[in-house]
């Protein structure tokens, strides 16, 4: 008996450590035997480069997430810098410039989300709900609700060119997933991150500039959504008013599937990659059975609903 429940016990430690890998490595297994093209190079690159604005976007809401936030408004910060970029662009300007003017778009929204949460109080959901609604509004006025076309080869290279035969979106999210993995965790702000989701008062205490770190929160979720904008501009060729519509929702999906807390305090980089893989390789298996996109929203929701409640169930065994 005692030989028993020890061995289940290490089989459900097991499954909390690798579950997520082992749900994946179910997925390609039964896909691969119902349609061996899943498991062709050309559609795993294919996943890859679909999830990689995904990607990006939810290791950016990952912090904020952590910090006991939530960022609604990387859809529409999407949408500041794809008009930002895509005008420029249109008008003849530099490369760098066009990036540049985009990047700081994405940048200020940022860092107005971490002023109104961390300095002016206001609670994160509101905060990013107004911006959501602002920089949306912002961006159909800068663009008078008309669509920029790019025609700038060298800009259109950074989502639909290749390095070593990888579509470079992949680097792109690649090198993002490394600088994030070591920031939160090899670094003092990282550690400060966790500390402060954990307990902002106890961290306070202990002498962390709570307002700073989770104004940065806040400042990197800014900063990636202009990532994504830069390879979702570049992927389609158009710098478009209405772009990252609903974006933040799956960002959110895939951190909360790969085991962030949606009260702060734990979650990990790999979580966040294990998360949009999933959420990748479940689209892209309901496509190839021709599943209707209407349907994968219902999947969709239903992941996430059960993603967060197996971690609420955690966190009532851990109390």
């Amino acid at each position: 008996m005692a030989f028993s429940f020890t061995h289940i016990k290490n089989i459900r430690n097991l499954l909390q450590r690798f579950g997520l890998l082992v749900v994946i490595l179910v997925i390609v297994a039964v896909m691969s035997l119902i349609k061996p093209v899943f498991l062709s190079g050309e559609n795993i690159l294919n996943v890859l480069r679909q999830v990689s604005i995904n990607g990006i976007l939810a290791v950016g809401i990952t912090f904020v997430i952590m910090t006991g936030g939530i960022d609604l408004s990387i859809g529409s910060i999407v949408a500041v810098t794809a008009v930002l970029v895509g005008s420029f662009l249109e008008q003849g300007h530099s490369l760098v410039a066009a990036i540049t003017v985009g990047m700081i778009g994405a940048v200020l929204f940022g860092i107005l989300n971490g002023i109104l949460i961390s300095i002016s109080g206001l609670p994160p959901f509101i905060a990013t709900l107004s911006n959501m609604t602002i920089a949306r509004g912002a961006a159909m006025v800068y663009s008078n609700g008309r669509n920029y076309v790019i025609m700038h080869e060298k800009f259109l290279q950074i989502g639909k060119g290749y390095a070593l035969g990888i579509p470079n979106p992949i680097w792109i999210l690649l090198v993002v997933c490394v600088i994030a993995y070591v920031l939160l965790n090899y670094t003092i702000f990282g550690r400060h991150i966790l500390a402060f989701g954990g307990n902002r008062h106890a961290a306070k205490l202990a002498g962390v500039r709570t307002k700073l770190v989770e104004a940065s929160a806040y400042f990197i979720s800014g900063l990636l959504s202009g990532v994504a904008a830069i390879v979702l501009v570049s992927r389609t060729s158009t710098g478009q008013p209405i772009a990252g519509t609903g974006y933040e929702l799956d960002a959110i999906a895939a951190a909360a599937i790969g085991g962030t807390s949606m009260t702060g305090g734990s979650g990990s980089i790999g979580g966040t990659v294990m998360g949009f893989i999933i959420i990748g390789i479940m689209l892209n298996s309901l496509t190839l059975l021709n599943v209707s996109s209407f349907y994968q929203q219902i999947v969709k929701g239903i992941i996430i609903i059960v993603a967060v409640m197996l971690d609420m169930q955690a966190k009532r065994r851990i109390s």
